[in-house]
């Protein structure tokens, strides 16, 4: 397994000499293999490395504990310098009005950037593996995504990297047996009240069964094929933004409203995520419906007109041009 984490990370350039690399450890199968693979790596000097640790008591399970004290004693044991948090997502969760796993997953990346910068890192290393991938993608599919939600989880993005991206579950679950691991196993993952814990306990292995044995490489190979056709399509679009921009500041980009009427409804929808993005770092809570309304609001030019599609977002029709504002 190792050989194929190395293919990634070669083939991605997702670590170079001289990276200094948070690895978010939760103490199951994943992260402890990613964790163990990393730590062999610098040690036979396949790559010039160092390695730091960070993990999170979600203060959701009891054992919750026993995973820290376990990912602690492999740390101390290998010499690997260790960071932990206790964070009580449950409460995160009540005072946000947000569910336990998004309120987990931004304590968590909180709490590892905060590691980046204390130790001076410049790369965080997490465990996503395949099978998380394409549990993803079904997820996406469901809730009626479009492209984007269709490539599943990317193998790098910023400064977070996923070296197990290619290796299946029963790999990692493999190579733990092999190497000794006993990693700490969680079991609310056979939890089904959960609708990513019954796409993997339930749908993925019914379509095995019934239809496809090999569905999650059929859907790994689907999520390829969209992820190049994505790419290709954001180059179009940044070149059109290129041309048709005419003025952009933190708060604010303006551009032309004839040209950008001139567009394809794919390009404009494609063009109006990448302003928004530009704009606040992330297209969260802009969805079809919105874009859609900016589209006919850029139609209907008559007067000046605009738009509210979230609290920070501010879309305006005058003199010709559309401006985005942050609020």
């Amino acid at each position: 397994m190792k050989e194929k984490v190395l293919r990634t990370i070669n083939e991605n350039n997702l670590i170079k000499n001289g990276d200094k690399i948070v690895v978010a450890v939760s103490g199951g199968p994943d992260s402890i293999s990613l964790l163990n693979i990393l730590k062999e790596i610098k040690q036979e000097k396949l790559l010039q490395i160092e390695i730091v640790v960070a993990h999170v008591n979600h203060k959701i399970r009891k054992q919750a504990t026993e995973d820290e004290i376990y990912v602690k004693k492999y740390c101390e044991k290998n010499r690997i310098e260790f960071y932990s948090k206790s964070i009580d997502v449950p409460k995160l969760a009540h005072n946000n009005k947000i569910g336990l796993e998004e309120a987990g997953r931004k304590a968590r990346y909180e709490f590892f950037n905060t590691i980046l910068e204390k130790t001076n890192a410049n790369k965080i290393a997490v465990a996503h593996n395949k099978n998380d991938k394409i549990e993803t993608i079904f997820m996406n599919m469901l809730r009626g995504s479009g492209m984007e939600g269709l490539k599943g989880i990317e193998v790098k993005r910023d400064n977070i990297i996923r070296p197990l991206i290619n290796c299946e579950r029963i790999e990692i679950e493999q190579y733990c047996e092999q190497k000794q691991l006993n990693p700490r196993i969680d079991e609310t993952n056979q939890n089904n009240n959960y609708t990513r814990n019954k796409i993997r306990n339930q749908l993925i292995p019914y379509i095995q069964k019934e239809f496809n044995p090999n569905i999650i490489e059929t859907i790994n190979r689907l999520s390829s094929l969209i992820t190049q056709e994505d790419e290709y399509m954001n180059e179009i679009t940044q070149e059109i933004y290129k041309k048709i921009v005419i003025e952009e500041t933190n708060n604010q980009i303006i551009i032309s409203l004839k040209e950008f009427n001139l567009q394809k409804t794919v390009i404009k929808s494609r063009l109006i995520r990448y302003i928004i993005k530009r704009l606040m770092g992330a297209t969260i809570s802009i969805g079809k419906i919105h874009i859609q309304d900016i589209i006919k609001l850029c139609d209907n030019n008559i007067g000046n007109k605009y738009l509210t599609p979230n609290k920070n977002i501010k879309v305006l029709i005058k003199n010709h041009k559309i401006h985005f504002f942050v609020q």
